[in-house]
C-alpha cells in the first residue's frame, strides 16, 4: 500500500467539515488495508508516529529535495524511516538525520511532502488524530467506540488497538485492562473562560488548584515504583522526590494521577520551565534535586491493592486518596455549588501562585485520554495587541503562504529598539486568515531571506496566552506561552500596541 493513497485520504479527510463524514472515510480507508499496514497507518493518521520523539522540527523541513515526480513510498517503509530517525542520537546525529531525512523525502511526492511534514511537527489539520481515528476503527470493525475508547485508554497505542480491533473484535478489545506499571492514557479537562461558566455546565462541583507543572502518573507494585509523563514517557530515574512520596504511602499496589511542581524556598512553585527542564535533564537527579526541588501533589486514584478504582464516581476516588495519602501530597479541593465559594477559592489558587482552577463533577468516572465533560479547567487568559514584524513561510498545508508570525510590543524610550520581540505563533490562523494575512504582510515587505520575511511594523494583531516565561532568545528576556491568534485589529495602529512596561506588568514576581 502506497503513502500517497494514505496522504490523499488524509487530504480528504481534511477537507470534510462533518464529523460523521470524517470517520466513514477514514473507516473505508482502514478496510482496504492488509493486517500488516493497518496498524502503521493508524499511527501515522493518529499522530502516534511524532510521539516517536524523531527529533524532527520545523527548521529541518526548510530545505527539502525536490518532490518525487510519482508514487513510490510503501506506508511500511516510511514507518520503518521514521523509526530509523528516531533512533539516530549521539555525536553526528544531526548530520545522519538531515541525510536519512533527505532519503524519505527525496522519494515523496508533492502531497506526501505535505502530509510528511504535518505529521513530523503535529499540523495533520484533518480533524483525524485519537478520538476520530478511534470511531473510525470502531466503524471498520463493527464494533462500539466506547470498547475502542475504553481499550485506548489502557493501552495507550492506537495502532494496537486498531489491530486488536480488527482481528479480534470486541473480546479482543476488552482484554485490555489496567496493568501496573503500564501508564493509562490520563483523563484531559475542557476549558471555560471563567468559574461562573464552569459552574453553569458542572453544580455542585469539586474545585481543586490548577498547578503549573508536569502531569505525573505513578505506579506502585510493592517495592517497584514507576513515574510517567503525560505523553506515557518513563522518567522515574529523574524524579527521586515523586518515587519516594510514593514508597512511602501505606499500600502495596497503587495507581495515581498527579502533578509534580518546582518550588522555590518559599514553597510557592517555580515557573514551568524550571519544571520541565528538571524533569527532561538527564543529569545527576541527586544533585538537581538539591538545586531544583521537586514537590508532588497527588489528585485521583485509579488503583489500591488490587482493586480498579477507574469506573467509580470521583468522589469515592478522591475518599480513598484522602485515605491513603497526606495532606501535604494532595492537591487543595472544596466542593461546593456556591459561585461566590468557587470564585474565593479560584482568587485563592492565583495568589498561591498557581496557574487557576480544575472543576470537577464529583460522579464522574475517569475517562482517560478524552477531554470530556467531567473537567473543566479555568485560567485567567491574557490578551496583549501586538505588531507583525515579520512572518515565516509555512511548510505542509501551509507551504507558500506566511504563517509563523514575530510578535513585537512597543518599546519604551529606554529601550534600544522601538520593537521588541516576545515570540512567535502559528496557532489560532485559519485558511481564510492565512490567505488575508500573507497577501497583506508581502504588501507591507522590506526585505527577506529564504525563510522568513521581514515587514513594516503596521498590522497590530490580538493575541492570547497563558503566560510569561524567561526566555533568553528574546532582548527582553521574556516569551509568551502558549500563544494564539484571536484576531487582527485594523482598528488600532501601531502606535496603540501593547508597550513592553504592560507585558512586564504581567510577569509573576518570579521571573
Amino acid at each position: 500500500m502506497l503513502l500517497h493513497e494514505l496522504a490523499e485520504t488524509s487530504r480528504a479527510v481534511g477537507a470534510e467539515a462533518a464529523r460523521n463524514a470524517k470517520i466513514s472515510l477514514l473507516a473505508d480507508y482502514l478496510r482496504s488495508l492488509a493486517p500488516e499496514v493497518l496498524p502503521v497507518a493508524v499511527a501515522l493518521l493518529s499522530g502516534e508516529s511524532r510521539r516517536m520523539r524523531i527529533g524532527v522540527g520545523p527548521a529541518a523541513l526548510r530545505e527539502l529535495p525536490q518532490p518525487a515526480p510519482a508514487p513510490s513510498l510503501g506506508v511500511v517503509e516510511t514507518q520503518d524511516a521514521l523509526t530509523a530517525l528516531a533512533a539516530v542520537h549521539g555525536p553526528g546525529s544531526q548530520g545522519e538525520r538531515r541525510t536519512l531525512l533527505a532519503e524519505l523525502f527525496g522519494r515523496a511526492t508533492t502531497q506526501e511532502q505535505a502530509f510528511l511534514g504535518a505529521v513530523l511537527v503535529g499540523e495533520l489539520r484533518q480533524g483525524a488524530l485519537d478520538a476520530v481515528v478511534a470511531d473510525a476503527v470502531a466503524k471498520a470493525a463493527g464494533v462500539a467506540s466506547a470498547d475502542v475508547r475504553r481499550a485506548l485508554m489502557f493501552r495507550g497505542s492506537a495502532r494496537a488497538v486498531a489491530e486488536a480491533a480488527m482481528s479480534g473484535g470486541k473480546e479482543a478489545l476488552r482484554a485490555f485492562g489496567l496493568e501496573i506499571g503500564r501508564p493509562v492514557r490520563p483523563m484531559l479537562a475542557a476549558a471555560a473562560p471563567d468559574v461562573a461558566t464552569a459552574l453553569d455546565r458542572i453544580s455542585p462541583a469539586a474545585l481543586e488548584w490548577k498547578l503549573d507543572g508536569i502531569r505525573v502518573q505513578v505506579h506502585r507494585n510493592g517495592d517497584d515504583v514507576s513515574v510517567f509523563t503525560r505523553s506515557l514517557d518513563d522518567i522515574t530515574s529523574r524524579v527521586p522526590e515523586v518515587v519516594e512520596a510514593a514508597a512511602g504511602l501505606p499500600v502495596r499496589s497503587a495507581v495515581l494521577d498527579g502533578e509534580a511542581v518546582a518550588v522555590g524556598p518559599d514553597g510557592r512553585p517555580l515557573p514551568f520551565q524550571v519544571t520541565a527542564a528538571r524533569a527532561a535533564s538527564r543529569q545527576d537527579p541527586e544533585r538537581l534535586r538539591a538545586e531544583v526541588p521537586l514537590h508532588v501533589y497527588f489528585f485521583d486514584l485509579l488503583h489500591r491493592d488490587g482493586k480498579d478504582l477507574i469506573d467509580l464516581p470521583a468522589r469515592t476516588r478522591w475518599d480513598t486518596l484522602t485515605g491513603l495519602v497526606p495532606a501535604e501530597l494532595r492537591v487543595p479541593r472544596i466542593v461546593t455549588e456556591d459561585a461566590a465559594d468557587a470564585e474565593r477559592f479560584f482568587d485563592a489558587a492565583l495568589a498561591h501562585g498557581q496557574e487557576g482552577v480544575v472543576v470537577k463533577a464529583p460522579d464522574a468516572p475517569y475517562a482517560a485520554g478524552r477531554r470530556g465533560a467531567g473537567w473543566i479547567k479555568v485560567k485567567p487568559r491574557h490578551t496583549l495587541d501586538l505588531v507583525v514584524t515579520a512572518a515565516e513561510w509555512g511548510h505542509g498545508r501551509r507551504r507558500g503562504r506566511l504563517s509563523n508570525l514575530h510578535l513585537a510590543a512597543r518599546g519604551e524610550k529606554s529601550d534600544p529598539a522601538p520593537w521588541v520581540m516576545l515570540g512567535k505563533t502559528f496557532k489560532g490562523l485559519t485558511d481564510e486568515l492565512l490567505t488575508w494575512q500573507t497577501r497583506e504582510l508581502l504588501d507591507r515587505e522590506e526585505s527577506r531571506d529564504a525563510y522568513v520575511v521581514h515587514v513594516r511594523p503596521e498590522l497590530v494583531v490580538e493575541v492570547a496566552f497563558d503566560g510569561l516565561q524567561r526566555s533568553p532568545r528574546y532582548p527582553a528576556g521574556l516569551a509568551l506561552r502558549f500563544a494564539r491568534v484571536l484576531r487582527y485589529r485594523p482598528d488600532k495602529s501601531p502606535a496603540e500596541a501593547d508597550t513592553l512596561a504592560t507585558v512586564r506588568a504581567l510577569a509573576p514576581d518570579s521571573l
